[in-house]
């Protein structure tokens, strides 16, 4: 694993410990990405309990509980399904706090008003309001995945309040 990815792995580990919380991610354009990312550290299983890999809108539904009534107003790629994931990934596993990452990483599958590298995420701790945030990454298919992760994994250690690089 290269060396960034690896680092964040780390202060993601760190942080979650320090801050007692165990994640579960629910990846659809990264393709359990994030969840390799976190599983590379050892002893991760303190801190990480499990990912969802849900690819397809049927899988978004049945394994996470996502609207049918959200993917056909929104679309799969927007903060509302980003956000029922999120709260899906917490319902569905021991998890305090989870992330979502739901996009077009292209070459295709692009729209006018979500085009390659649109990607919208979401962050959702128990007691807490989810919070979405949509990105727009430039590059080849492998470079929009790899940007998705690390700003998912950047922006969870923001919300923990761990990240000292701005």
């Amino acid at each position: 694993m290269e060396a960034e990815l690896e680092s964040l792995s780390r202060q993601v580990g760190a942080a979650l410990k320090q801050a007692g919380l165990i994640l579960a991610t629910a990846e659809s354009c990264t393709g359990g990405w994030v969840a390799q990312v976190v599983t590379h550290t050892a002893g991760s299983s303190e801190w990480f309990d499990r990912g969802f890999i849900t690819y397809s809108n049927d899988a978004k539904r049945a394994q996470l509980g996502v609207g049918a009534r959200t993917l056909v107003r929104y679309g799969a790629v927007s903060p509302e399904t980003a956000v029922e994931m999120a709260a899906g990934a917490l319902e569905k596993s021991k998890a305090m706090i989870s992330l979502a990452i739901t996009g077009v990483a292209g070459p295709g599958g692009g729209s006018p008003d979500k085009p390659v590298g649109t990607v919208c995420f979401a962050w959702c701790q128990r007691g807490q309001d989810a919070v979405a945030r949509t990105h727009h990454f430039n590059g080849a298919r492998e470079a929009v995945r790899r940007q998705s992760v690390v700003f998912a994994l950047e922006q969870l250690l923001d919300l923990v309040g761990a990240r000292t690089v701005p």
